[in-house]
């Protein structure tokens, strides 16, 4: 499985955006999709959003109408545009490959998490 590394995390305050970027090279030739996931601090990890290999995304009712996942084929980079931040949404964000629909491989879902990119809101 490919090795995802993520990017673009900061430290921003409540109503900022940031834009996240997970790339690895491979993407392109995998069908699999891409998932975003994020976890904080005494929680559990939990999903954000995803692309399928082809384009449709999905997302977490948390985060809905404020984030945006994209995909860039030929980069092998999957971004997620974070708008109007909550501290709320202060977590470490990783990236994976996931099965979004039954026409990806069932294999996807066992590709290696990246090693997280932090993001933190502040009020």
């Amino acid at each position: 499985q490919v090795q995802p590394v993520e990017s673009g995390g900061g430290s921003v305050r409540a109503g900022g955006s940031l834009r996240l970027s997970c790339t690895a090279p491979g993407f392109t030739s995998m069908n699999c999709g891409l998932g975003w996931y994020r976890q904080a601090v005494g929680k559990q990890r939990e999903w954000v959003s995803s692309i399928a290999r082809y384009g449709a995304t999905t997302y977490a009712d948390s985060v809905r109408g404020r984030f945006t996942i994209s995909k860039d084929k030929t980069m092998d980079t999957v971004y997620l545009q974070m708008n109007n931040l909550y501290p709320e949404d202060t977590a470490m964000y990783s990236c994976k490959t996931v099965q979004t629909v039954a026409t990806e491989n069932d294999e996807c879902v066992y590709g290696n998490w990246g090693q997280g990119t932090q993001v933190t809101v502040s009020s």
